[in-house]
């Protein structure tokens, strides 16, 4: 157990030392011999020694601890990031601090305001949908903050960001109902200024026009983020009036991971078969799109490599490893075909 009352002095006075050798020694400093540094170990262990950590920020003048802002942690995808983030970051001597914004601007401003007074030496942030204003996250670059963007980003900000190719993804996706026979392809999606939502939203354009599929402004449909009831309601919504229209479309393309998975369940209890009625790609991680009724079709996105990229970005950056301010990495998705997007005149193998 970690004693915090004991002291370089009480372990130099107990093993008849200098604090500076000890000091030296528990830092595994060349200039102490290994015998001593063995003894200084084991004593430091056996009474529960714990450095200080406030003064060692003061005299080194890093914390060795990473502020890290997500939108939920109760997500796959979120997860799988934060996995590749603490990776990396643990491979390299630093812990890290999580805050969730839950899609809130305040409370993302919140969040970082907490992590900046507690010393990070960086920060790692996804921010929240209803961030269009940047502002906060200028000042603190503008304080010498290292900063890295991760899965969204704004292009007002001039530092690494990492994220997927989200017009690629999103484009594949469409380009796969239409190869498979759907011509009426509606979009749902996060409302958003962030660029998540803009370039998915081109990707599809691109799509339909690649292949001379005329846009229909009614087949988009924004959804509320603001909390799990709201985000339900409103894809209820979206989905009655999109199934109510003239020519309602024959197949839907979800933008996001909350959306996807709320999606399959939300269409089948309107009493649609998919994809009989309607096909269904989707954004997301979840290891159970192969287990839904039916299986879904997904665009799968390297969450763990996002993770582990945008951590190397920042410590190269606090480590002053040459890193390219204004990097921008976008890595590749891959689509995953399920039943739930079937070539449109494929008998069910029911």
């Amino acid at each position: 157990m970690a004693n915090n009352s004991i002291t370089l002095r009480d372990i130099a006075e107990a093993l008849h030392l200098s604090t500076s050798t000890v000091s030296k020694a528990l830092r595994d400093s060349y200039e102490i011999g290994e015998k001593t540094k063995a003894r200084v170990m084991d004593y430091a262990k056996t009474v529960g020694y714990q450095p200080n950590a406030i003064a060692k920020i003061l005299k080194e003048g890093k914390s060795k601890l990473i502020g890290v802002v997500i939108c939920s942690i109760d997500n796959t995808f979120v997860s799988q990031m934060l996995n590749g983030i603490d990776r990396v970051c643990n491979d390299r001597g630093y812990s890290i601090m999580i805050m969730q914004s839950k899609e809130s601007h305040q409370q993302e401003i919140k969040c970082i305001e907490l992590l900046h007074a507690r010393a990070v030496d960086g920060l790692l942030i996804s921010p929240a949908y209803e961030t269009s204003d940047v502002d906060h996250l200028k000042k603190i670059i503008n304080a010498g903050l290292p900063v890295v963007l991760f899965d969204r980003f704004s292009d007002d900000l001039d530092i690494p960001k990492v994220s997927i190719d989200n017009r690629e993804a999103s484009f594949k996706a469409t380009e796969h109902l239409i190869k498979n026979g759907y011509n009426k392809i509606a979009l749902l999606h996060s409302n958003t200024s962030l660029n998540i939502n803009i370039e998915r939203l081109e990707g599809y354009k691109n799509a339909l026009e690649f292949y001379k599929i005329p846009y229909n402004d009614a087949y988009i449909k924004p959804c509320d983020f603001q909390n799990t009831s709201l985000l339900q309601e409103s894809i209820l919504t979206a989905i009655n009036q999109l199934m109510a229209l003239n020519e309602p479309p024959n197949g839907i393309l979800t933008t996001s991971d909350q959306i996807t998975t709320q999606s399959i369940g939300i269409i089948k209890q309107l009493g649609y078969q998919i994809p009989k009625d309607v096909a269904l790609v989707g954004f997301t991680n979840t290891s159970l799109a192969a287990s839904l009724d039916p299986p879904l079709s997904t665009i799968y996105q390297p969450a763990i490599e996002i993770g582990e990229e945008a951590a190397t970005q920042l410590l190269n950056t606090i480590e002053k490893r040459h890193p390219d301010q204004n990097k921008v990495i976008k890595l590749k998705t891959t689509l995953i075909e399920r039943i739930s997007s079937r070539p449109k005149n494929e008998k069910s193998p029911d």
